[in-house]
């Protein structure tokens, strides 16, 4: 029976969606790989319904790292062939495929006993709207079609591309996820993210005010100059500890908090092409070399400052904030969220296990809860935060 859950769709797939679509309650795989370029962040969540009021249950979540060959490959597609991204985008469909085998293992579950899979893709390219005059473009990779063929289930995959093409940025696309969650009566919140980008989602009670952008950089900075200063390519700013011990270069912070991206004000979102290794090289070549420990403290501090920033900006001035929820691997350095909490004083600072939940497992989550409502029908980006002409159901389907 399970075998058969698993795999009869193949033969008559249009009428597994269909049946899919009925279901009232759905076990899906969600999986994000995001701009830090480590690994496959994979969750398993059972949803009830869809849309204002569903339910949601995680019953599993892991991160499964890269190996470094593959991770390797990755960035050398960033600036690669298209035979480079041809290979890639098959080889991140085999990685994403075993993460949802894997996490549907962790879970005691067999694939027959899952529904659907959710995956972000890993963006190897952004393109904001208006750069160069034009609408913006985005790729991501990891071949759906190799995701459906292991598992057995289909795929909703590529959100990010029909909102970019009804002329939005293509994210942040966790914003609608967010409202669903934490919307709450008479309070208003900040979800904020530090993934390998920073961003933000105000969420008040009516789905019509809440707004959502890209503060700017997260941990992509962070990681690229822990690595230069340790010598190792895996290295991370571990809680917060390297960056504790260096002296701020305040001269370098104002400059790099004039970066015009965070005076435009939102819609607007970004990536890797600002706020990664480019930039990242940059700094580290006109640092002494000796106190690269001083450039980490100063990208940690210019994280921080940055979110505090689009906070004094663009949300406080409109919101009356009750809290800040920060979740993403940026809830780890302490030394990042001491700055983040100093300077958004007397505003709480909390995390998302605060509530209850995983920081790590929010946007795996999130991408889960996304293909459940891109089944459902349901449009599910938010205009007002990536600037699209109108609502639009997101995500391409693989049976």
């Amino acid at each position: 029976m399970s075998e058969h859950r698993a795999h009869s769709g193949r033969s008559d797939p249009i009428a597994r969606l269909l049946a899919l679509r009925e279901r009232p309650v759905r076990t899906i795989v969600g999986l994000m790989t995001g701009t830090s370029v480590d690994g496959v962040d994979a969750a398993l969540v059972r949803v009830e319904g869809a849309g204002p009021g569903c339910g949601v249950e995680l019953l599993a979540f892991r991160t499964y790292d890269y190996e470094p060959p593959v991770r390797a490959r990755i960035h050398s597609a960033f600036e690669g062939t298209s035979r480079a991204l041809c290979e890639l985008n098959f080889l991140l469909g085999e990685a994403l495929a075993e993460a949802a085998l894997a996490i549907i293992e962790d879970a005691g579950l067999t694939p027959a006993e899952v529904d659907l899979v959710g995956s972000s893709g890993q963006t190897v390219h952004h393109v904001p709207r208006g750069e160069g005059g034009r609408g913006g473009a985005t790729l991501q990779l990891g071949e759906a079609s190799v995701i459906a063929e292991r598992t057995g289930l289909p795929v909703v995959c590529d959100f990010r591309t029909r909102d970019v093409a009804a002329g939005g940025e293509g994210a942040p696309l966790v914003p609608y996820v967010d409202y669903l969650l934490f919307s709450e009566p008479g309070r208003v919140r900040c979800l904020q993210n530090i993934g390998g980008m920073a961003n933000v989602t105000v969420v008040p009670e009516r789905r019509e005010d809440v707004i959502a952008f890209d503060t700017g950089p997260g941990n992509v900075l962070i990681d690229h100059v822990a690595r230069a200063l340790a010598d190792d390519p895996d290295a991370i700013d571990e809680g917060g500890r390297m960056s504790a011990l260096g002296a701020v270069d305040e001269p370098l912070l104002r400059e790099l908090l004039a970066h015009p991206y965070l005076a435009a004000p939102p819609p607007k979102s970004t990536g890797r092409e600002t706020f990664g290794a480019a930039l990242a090289e940059r700094l580290i070549a006109r640092h002494d070399e000796r106190r690269l420990i001083d450039l980490l403290a100063t990208v940690v501090r210019f994280t921080a400052d940055s979110i505090a920033d689009a906070y004094e900006r663009y949300i406080l001035p409109r919101y009356a904030v009750d809290e800040v929820v920060v979740s993403g691997g940026g809830v780890h350095n302490a030394t990042l969220m001491r700055r983040l909490a100093e300077r958004l004083a007397p505003l709480p600072v909390r995390t998302l296990e605060d509530l209850g939940l995983s920081s790590d497992a929010k946007e795996a989550v999130a991408f889960a809860i996304l293909a459940n409502e891109t089944i459902a029908g349901h449009a599910a980006n938010l205009p007002a935060a990536t600037g699209a002409a109108r609502p639009v159901v997101l995500g391409k389907i693989v049976p």
